[in-house]
């Protein structure tokens, strides 16, 4: 299993640069960069709240379970 994050393609459909909504949602663009790539290993729910309000999305939107197809 592996959860994908589609911070990236949110951020595109909103027009929203990472500078932007770093100061929006009050982290810095290092961690928000972090988290947009994908190698953040956890999320706090407080900052998926502020990400889903600055972004007017649900949080499947950007958090999405993909399972493995390696024959498990």
């Amino acid at each position: 299993m592996s959860i994908v994050i589609n911070l990236d393609v949110m951020m595109a459909k909103r027009k929203m640069r990472l500078k932007t909504l770093a100061q929006i949602i009050g982290i810095t663009e290092a961690n928000l960069s972090v988290l947009k790539n994908g190698k953040a290993k956890a999320i706090r729910i407080s900052t998926l709240d502020k990400l889903c309000e600055a972004l007017e999305c649900q949080p499947g939107d950007i958090i999405e379970f993909r399972p493995n197809n390696d024959g498990e």
